[in-house]
């Protein structure tokens, strides 16, 4: 493609004015030469991305299409600056470490702490990621080590045991679910749920799992992270299924917590690293002892082994 990083930065620039003569100032360019690269750039692909109008202009369908991928190219190219710039204030390595929602709501920040107090010069960069996901990443070199709710095998990865977690219903007080403080999935279909945002890892688990017994999830909300879940819960706007273990850190007044009665509820949470071991640096395997042991003395063992 025949365009630069100033004519992508230029484009979201006069959409976010709505002016040419407005972006253009943003980015340091004279307004003919600005629009000259607008009209460039549609040349280039083949389309017209702005509509002229009497007083600026405005984005066509294609250019909505385009100011979002050049939004998230931007996004990206800020993020990998974000994470080249430790390294020229002195850390000396990276960690990759994906992660499923429960894992990082949950268990993972305690040690992640224990480790980053041992090791302050070392960087760790936690993703959130489908298990799915993770399992290929760490297969593919593409993140160090990955924790996730997975019950097969995988020929490059060795699987070790990290922790025992269980999924919950929560519903409000006066909710109807629920029979001795035990309900199934089929009970709670019938109900409008409060969920994490689509894409996370229970959010798409579940409605996975709806669609295999032939129903739809009624999602009727969805937040950003389980302290709003637990919530809006106790304000009766739904019944949520949740980690039991994001609950230690919650407060879950007014609100009752439900077994539920399927095999699946029950999850066990593994870590996953290649098999070739020697391809790990000392500090991810410095976290992967910890994280499998449990057991901050030994991490500095492990990372000069």
């Amino acid at each position: 493609m025949r365009y630069s990083l100033v004519d992508i930065k230029l484009f979201v620039a006069v959409a976010d004015a709505g002016n040419v003569s407005r972006g253009a100032a943003t980015c340091f360019l004279a307004p003919s030469s600005a629009s000259l690269r607008i009209k460039q750039l549609e040349e280039t692909l083949g389309t017209q991305l702005f509509k002229r109008e009497a007083r600026g202009v405005s984005l066509t369908r294609a250019g909505q299409v385009m100011l979002e991928h050049c939004r998230r190219c931007l996004a990206e190219l800020e993020q990998m600056h974000a994470n080249l710039a430790p390294y020229a204030d002195g850390v000396k390595t990276q960690v990759t470490l994906f992660a499923n929602s429960t894992a990082i709501a949950s268990f993972l920040p305690g040690d992640l702490q224990v480790f980053l107090r041992a090791y302050p010069d070392v960087r760790v960069s936690l993703e959130e990621r489908l298990s799915h996901d993770i399992v290929s990443a760490v297969a593919e070199g593409r993140a160090d080590l990955g924790v996730v709710t997975w019950d097969d095998e995988h020929p490059q990865l060795n699987f070790h045991p990290y922790r025992e977690d269980e999924l919950v219903v929560v519903t409000p007080m006066a909710s109807s679910v629920g029979k001795n403080g035990t309900t199934s999935f089929t009970s709670c279909l019938s109900q409008p749920f409060i969920s994490l945002n689509s894409g996370t890892a229970i959010h798409t688990f579940l409605v996975g799992k709806a669609a295999s017994m032939g129903h739809q999830l009624d999602v009727r909300i969805q937040v950003a992270g389980f302290s709003a879940v637990v919530a809006l819960v106790q304000s009766g706007a739904g019944i949520a299924i949740v980690p039991r273990s994001v609950l230690s850190n919650l407060k879950c007044d007014n609100v009752n917590v439900l077994t539920l009665c399927e095999p699946w509820a029950r999850r066990q949470l593994r870590i996953c690293a290649r098999r070739e071991s020697e391809k790990l640096s000392g500090h991810a395997k410095a976290l992967l002892r910890l994280l499998c042991d449990g057991t901050p003395s030994l991490i500095e063992a492990a990372a000069t082994a």
